[in-house]
């Protein structure tokens, strides 16, 4: 880990070893301090950037041990940070507690109420695998290695957004522990209130042990990618959002503007290469035509060319994140119309030598702008697009990566709402605090943050957990 990470002073171990005395004879799982072998190999999450020392480490076996960990590490004065599987990972603050709930990780589907029950250390790809049997899917992410809970607190806007919605939309009961350290189950008929928060507000308002949810008939569907050359991406941009004004609800697309390394393990055409790729899933008849598609080909020829009958469980070809750890800094906005200026201003704004590794626009509209059929707190439903860069490297370094994320967002803030999506705000700090906080709008963000001084006085929770509401109301309710 980075040596820049604060370290906790000598009292907050000494109260972490006394906390960790009390919980060790208590829990089926485990704790780590500072100074057992277990401790460093704890902290790591996807992003290889993330640099933390917390005062203690503890992975939790079971629900009981959440229940047992949150109440004591209240009573010992430490708030406690949460990860479940990592992928999106913040730092636990040097005196808090990590809490690793990635074990609890307990699947089961059920093919006759179409539904998946999974703990928090279930990653997306366990699921499309377990549905497929049964001709089921969810509602992932553009990465199948995303944790479901975390993914779908934040909202989860994913490959079919546009046909279906959030996956916040289709929760059915979620089980948590409260700050309290009472654990409860939230449903449209109880706990009314904490079920409406946590479904896009985050995990500011307790840890989430269980979740069930709905999955859809969804076996094959018409999906892939079309590369593009970046001497081809004015026309085909172009040509993409003249699509997009009439696009019907069945289809769900993106595009990026990517800078690929040459690493080995990009496609040999791909590899070194500034490219545009236009990202497309249609749901429903196979046999039904994709004049987006067909036209796009025509407009110029594909590097490649990937779009054709894929089964859902493979779904995470389409953007094939990546899947090793790496270190990277992210920032997300939200776009309010997308005009033929636009293009042109993001198509400037990531010319091929810039550090930018991806540059994406993803389509809203369709299910994601209209009410779910249970209110939850899932903002940014009137926006026209996302907007979202990402590139290698880490919030400190190199000096210069961060500024080149945030110049893009500049070259765009014409066409911008003012705020992001909680999934895709990036960096916990002020910017994507003020981001989500617009996006939630303030008859949202106002009942987000009452609920969590109600249920959170102390701030048992730790203002570093990622899943805080707009990045900030833990350190709003703090003492």
């Amino acid at each position: 880990m980075s040596s820049s990470a604060p370290v906790a002073p000598d009292r907050d171990l000494d109260r972490a070893a006394a906390l960790a005395a009390q919980l060790d004879p208590a829990l089926d799982g485990t704790t780590a301090l500072p100074a057992d072998p277990a401790y460093d190999a704890a902290l790591p999450g996807f992003n290889l950037a993330l640099a933390h020392r917390p005062a203690l480490v503890v992975r939790a076996a079971s629900p009981e041990d959440v229940v047992a960990t949150v109440r004591a590490a209240a009573g010992h004065g430490f708030g406690v940070g949460v990860r479940s599987t990592g992928h999106s990972a913040a730092a636990t603050g040097a005196g808090d507690v990590l809490l690793d709930v990635s074990a609890l990780d307990a699947l089961v589907v059920d093919p006759v109420a179409r539904t998946a029950t999974v703990g928090p250390g279930v990653h997306w790809q366990a699921v499309l695998t377990a549905g497929a049997d049964h001709g089921l899917g969810g509602l992932c992410g553009s990465s199948p290695q995303v944790g479901v809970i975390g993914y779908t607190l934040g909202g989860g806007l994913g490959p079919l957004a546009r046909t279906f919605g959030f996956a916040a939309d289709h929760v059915r009961a979620i089980d948590v522990v409260t700050p309290a350290g009472d654990l409860v189950t939230a449903t449209p008929t109880q706990h009314e209130e904490l079920f409406w928060a946590l479904r896009g507000g985050g995990g500011a308002f307790g840890v989430v042990v269980g979740m069930t949810f709905d999955l859809f008939p969804l076996s094959t569907v018409r999906a892939g990618t079309l590369w593009f050359d970046v001497d081809d991406a004015h026309a085909v941009l172009h040509r993409w959002r003249e699509h997009t004004t009439t696009l019907a609800d069945d289809v769900s697309t993106s595009v990026a503007r990517l800078n690929l390394p040459p690493l080995p393990d990009v496609p040999e055409p791909l590899r070194g290469r500034a490219v545009l790729v236009v990202r497309y899933v249609r749901h429903g008849h196979l046999a039904a035509p994709d004049p987006l598609v067909d036209d796009l080909r025509q407009v110029a020829v594909p590097i490649l060319d990937a779009v054709g009958d894929l089964p859902y469980a493979q779904i995470g070809a389409v953007h094939a994140d990546p899947d090793d750890p790496m270190p990277f800094v992210e920032r997300g906005g939200l776009l309010r119309e997308l005009t033929e200026d636009a293009v042109d201003a993001f198509l400037g704004a990531v010319p091929p030598d810039s550090p930018v590794l991806a540059a994406e626009i993803r389509l809203l509209g369709g299910a994601v702008a209209g009410p779910p059929a249970v209110a939850n707190a899932v903002g940014g439903r009137d926006a026209a697009c996302t907007l979202f860069t990402g590139a290698l490297g880490s919030p400190v370094g190199p000096p210069d990566v961060a500024d080149r994320l945030q110049a893009v967002h500049d070259a765009l803030a014409p066409w911008t709402t003012g705020g992001s999506l909680l999934n895709f705000a990036g960096p916990r700090d002020d910017v994507s605090a003020a981001l989500v906080r617009e996006a939630y709008g303030p008859a949202t963000y106002d009942r987000l943050l009452a609920l969590r001084r109600r249920l959170d006085p102390a701030g048992t929770l730790a203002p570093s957990s990622r899943w805080s509401v707009a990045a900030d109301i833990a350190a709003d309710v703090a003492p």
